[in-house]
């Protein structure tokens, strides 16, 4: 029964949308959710598999990729509240391996035409992506550096790192940063480095950390960063495109694949499995400014600092096929910053995950979306799942202000 916060006519136009995307086989399932003022819609769609005709279920697992960023962005302010670690202080006195670090003069040069480092590295530089590392979003090969960290493991794409935290490290140490520290915008690997961070930090692994001070208290009790076995079966395949036949091919076997044991190196940046409720309670907490129920995870400035526009006109300009001339970055997550569409609503947060999910909450609306398929993403570009998801639950706002003005 809706409470009036949407429209049930209009969230039948949702459902239609993206049924169409299993009908044509695009997808074998997915599960959305759309939260407002209290009222919560969710629906299951399709199958777990293209081969099975197992039903998707509101319960199933999802690797949530780089939805792990806000998670472990709120992991670090946590012990920012304690004092225990400080925005802009230096952080080599946990991560030696980024002390004294060298800088390439160009992108384009040698790895040995470097320069010294203006100054340390911050706990900011990891939150914002601004330590000066991370991934170029340019053809493989083009540059030096760019062969180099291919050859370390640093490249864009699904595959988890697979060495130990202090082994990743380690190669982290060998290569050149790419930028001086503060100047620009680069993705993915500051969030990798700030699991490591919080890891050393805590005396902790950083599953352990989330586990204790975010999970538990949420109540997301299929959260992890491996599914145990006797919950495999609520994990589907992965499925990525299959350029030589069409169609889909299956990248993780949830049997045999990256989440059926504990990893090696429980990445920050994209290793966490979720559920779709377990997500809206983060989001809720998040929507809450730090509270969610009786718990208290971060404070309300906590929030609101990481929630707040971090780059120069000239970073976001730099990466416009991440922000489009319309969001931002805060902490770990995008901050949209201009009203360009339905769904970027000014201060919206949140992000997508490169296996096919999307999660925001926009406080404006009072509002969370929670769109979760088993789909890898093929480009930087959101698939059209995706924008119709958005639109379709932006266009499914009802205001009972304007339902009292309708003429009878």
């Amino acid at each position: 029964m809706s409470k009036g916060a949407f429209s049930l006519d209009r969230l039948g136009r949702m459902h239609d949308r993206l049924s169409g995307y299993v009908e044509r086989r695009e997808l074998p399932g997915l599960v959305s959710l759309v939260y407002r003022k209290g009222e919560v819609h969710v629906e299951a769609i399709g199958t777990q598999s293209l081969e099975g005709d197992e039903p998707m279920q509101r319960d199933t697992i999802f690797r949530i990729a780089s939805m792990t960023k806000p998670i472990v962005a709120v992991a670090a302010m946590i012990l920012v509240e304690e004092c225990r670690v400080r925005l802009d202080e230096s952080v080599d006195r946990w991560l030696p391996e980024l002390s004294q670090r060298r800088v390439l003069r160009r992108i384009d040069s040698t790895l040995d035409d470097t320069v010294p480092a203006k100054r340390p590295i911050t706990l900011r530089d990891l939150l914002t992506f601004q330590l000066g590392f991370g991934y170029i979003m340019a053809p493989p090969d083009v540059y030096p550096i760019q062969r180099a960290m291919a050859e370390k493991g640093f490249v864009p794409g699904p595959d988890l790192p697979t060495k130990s935290p202090d082994e990743w490290m380690k190669q982290f140490e060998s290569l050149p940063l790419i930028h001086q520290p503060g100047e620009s915008w680069a993705y993915h690997i500051g969030s990798d480095v700030l699991g490591v961070l919080i890891s050393r930090v805590t005396g902790q692994s950083l599953g352990a950390f989330l586990q204790e001070r975010i999970f538990e208290p949420l109540g997301m009790k299929d959260t992890g960063f491996h599914v145990p076995t006797e919950k495999l079966d609520r994990l589907p395949p992965s499925y990525i495109s299959d350029s030589t036949n069409g169609g889909l091919k299956v990248y993780d076997d949830p049997r045999t694949g990256q989440w059926s044991k504990p990893p090696v190196f429980q990445s920050g940046g994209g290793g966490l499995v979720s559920t779709v409720d377990d997500y809206l309670a983060f989001c809720q907490m998040m929507l809450g400014k730090g509270r969610y129920g009786r718990e208290r995870i971060l404070s309300r400035p906590s929030v609101e600092l990481m929630t707040m526009d971090h780059l120069t006109a000239q970073q976001k300009a730099d990466f416009h096929v991440f922000f489009g001339g319309h969001s931002s970055w805060g902490f770990g997550m995008a901050v949209n910053i201009r009203r360009y569409d339905l769904w970027t609503v000014p201060g919206r947060f949140g992000w997508d995950g490169g296996f096919g999910t999307s999660a925001y909450t926009d406080p404006q609306e009072e509002m969370i979306g929670i769109l979760l398929t088993q789909r890898l993403m093929d480009s930087p570009q959101p698939p059209g799942a995706f924008l119709d998801f958005w639109t379709t639950a932006y266009q499914a706002i009802e205001d009972e202000k304007e339902k009292g003005a309708l003429p009878r």
